[in-house]
């Protein structure tokens, strides 16, 4: 891979242009965004109980965020984060069992659950936004050079 590193005169920070990086991973980060902005918006779509509209709400919009911040970085020339990427699936896979979890045995008495309607949704968001996430982190983890050192050249 042909890439060179430049340092950014506003900030002194150095990133690597023309890395390689696929299109593919970027526009998977922008999709694996928008599934985190569906999981944020859809208790309104769906009848939400209470303690799942808090959940979703907060981890929607984090795994948006984030996915969204791995998008605006690949767009920008900078490397994929694979850390960030990495988080989003753990908190994609938190989307897929938060359910069972809030609505088991690890539930406060008298909370009320939410419909099967919000629950197939997040459950199968949250495992297709967990699988692209952890590929997004896997191939940009592959690419990393390994015969040198960072910072040595």
């Amino acid at each position: 891979m042909s890439g060179s590193t430049t340092n950014d005169p506003a900030t002194g920070e150095s990133h690597a242009r023309d890395q390689g990086e696929p299109d593919g991973q970027k526009w998977l980060s922008g999709f694996v965004s928008l599934i985190g902005l569906w999981l944020a918006v859809s208790p309104f779509v769906y009848e939400p109980a209470q303690s799942m509209l808090w959940n979703n709400l907060l981890v929607g919009s984090a795994i948006f965020l984030l996915a969204g911040y791995n998008y605006y970085r690949i767009n920008n020339a900078y490397p994929t984060s694979t850390g960030v990427m990495s988080l989003v699936a753990l908190l994609a896979l938190w989307m897929a069992v938060s359910h069972f979890a809030i609505a088991g045995q690890f539930a406060i008495s008298g909370l009320e659950v939410a419909g099967t309607g919000l629950t197939s949704s997040n459950i199968v968001s949250g495992l297709v936004a967990a699988a692209l996430s952890a590929y997004i982190a896997y191939a940009a983890g592959r690419d990393v050079p390994r015969e040198t050192a960072a910072g040595t050249r």
